[in-house]
């Protein structure tokens, strides 16, 4: 029997003991791990559920017990979830956890520690909810050499662009019908703003290109400015607009940037909609896969959890290999990578030639709307783009055009 303790008794930590409780003779059949919840630490109390004689307020009771090998951090935040964390490898204890800022913020030092207490500390549900893709870059596809990670990062933000594109709402309006339903929380920012998409993409880009990388240093855009505009834009050209994490290795350097983007119907990413999300891998060897579900959910959540609670079990008195170099990945100066652009303009059709002797050669876009229309540039860089705008009057938007 392997006991454990989870930290944090609310949508996922609740529903990390619910896979335990409720899928234990299964997981015991298929991994041979008998998994027993012994504590749940939590403030508050739960008269009449099933596990409140498990519920402790003292984190020590949990430190001190020899008998619990694994434990389950789902408190969120970084404080007090790093010193609770910390202390647990330290007294031996192996640790798995969904929480992404904790893991952008302090995973270097947190993966050294498990290194050195021969313990484990695991994060599959930090960057995919229930979507397996930690495992798979550290374990599948160790390989081979990635050089690019780019996806659908935030179920949030897909369902409020989604909704927008299918029933023509502005951003206020879908923001509120997310809130309602339970998609987005009563202080959005972490999800509109691209910041939860940042913390994850650069976790993946971390374990991917084994060093560290500094969600600090992600250049990162979110949705609030996205209009019904764009989108009718978009799809007068075929388009659709999504929320896009991405790395990718360009020649001896790594671009890392969130920021709404054009996704042509060819893109694999296209098709994803609603609160699922999507991450695309392309391997040297591998070539192109893509990790697709739902990104977010109690259930879904709390099983990637569990999966990393089974392994830790799996492998008690030995670290399971997930780590990265503690020397920081300096990124490329997004001024300097190329792509194409797509442009709202204060205009009328005809008044195009202008924007030709600024940009050079455009693609017109006209979606039928009084007073601006849109066009398409070439290829080139953020800093050359920037040199044009500034030569143009008019400017309305700009959105970035992903290359597939």
């Amino acid at each position: 029997m392997v006991q454990t303790a989870v930290l944090g008794y609310g949508t996922v930590g609740s529903g990390v003991v619910k896979v335990i409780d409720t899928n234990h003779d299964s997981i015991l059949a298929k991994a041979g791990v008998d998994l027993q919840v012994k504590y749940i630490l939590d403030l508050r109390e739960f008269p009449g559920d099933p596990n409140a004689q498990k519920v402790v307020h003292d984190v020590e009771v949990i430190l001190q017990d020899p008998e619990v090998r694994i434990v389950v951090e789902t408190m969120g935040g970084v404080e007090p979830a790093f010193t609770f964390t910390k202390r647990a490898l330290m007294a031996g204890k192996s640790v798995c956890t969904s929480n992404k800022e904790l893991v952008a913020t302090h995973g270097t030092e947190l993966l050294a520690l498990a290194r050195e207490h021969q313990v484990s500390y695991l994060f599959e549900a930090s960057c995919g909810g229930g979507i397996p893709i930690i495992r798979p870059l550290r374990t599948s596809l160790c390989a081979d050499v990635i050089d690019e990670v780019a996806g659908i990062l935030n179920g949030t933000t897909n369902y409020i662009l989604t909704k927008m594109i299918d029933e023509g709402l502005e951003f206020d309006e879908v923001l509120k019908d997310a809130q309602q339903k339970g998609y987005a929380e009563r202080n959005p920012e972490a999800d509109v703003e691209g910041h939860d998409a940042c913390r994850k993409i650069a976790i993946l880009s971390s374990l991917a290109y084994g060093q560290r990388v500094d969600f600090r240093d992600v250049y990162t855009e979110g949705i609030t400015k996205i209009t019904s505009a764009e989108i009718r834009y978009a799809k007068t050209m075929g388009k659709t607009i999504k929320l896009l994490a991405l790395s990718r290795k360009e020649e001896d350097q790594v671009l890392a940037m969130v920021a709404p983007h054009l996704v042509s119907a060819n893109d694999p990413l296209f098709a994803v909609n609603g609160v699922f999300n999507a991450i695309f891998v392309h391997g040297n060897m591998l070539g192109d896969a893509m990790f697709y579900g739902q990104g977010a959910g109690k259930e879904a959540t709390a099983s990637a959890v569990v999966g990393d609670v089974i392994e830790e079990a799996q492998t008690l008195g030995r670290t399971v290999q997930s780590e990265w170099s503690k020397e920081k990945l300096v990124l490329a100066e997004l001024s300097d990578t190329k792509k194409r652009y797509f442009v709202r303009v204060k205009g009328v059709v005809s008044e195009a030639t202008a924007i030709t002797a600024a940009f050079g050669a455009t693609e017109t876009v006209d979606a039928r709307l009084d007073g601006e229309f849109g066009f398409l540039t070439g290829r080139m860089t953020e800093k050359e783009y920037q040199a044009c705008a500034d030569k143009t009057e008019g400017i309305l938007s700009m959105l970035r055009v992903r290359e597939k």
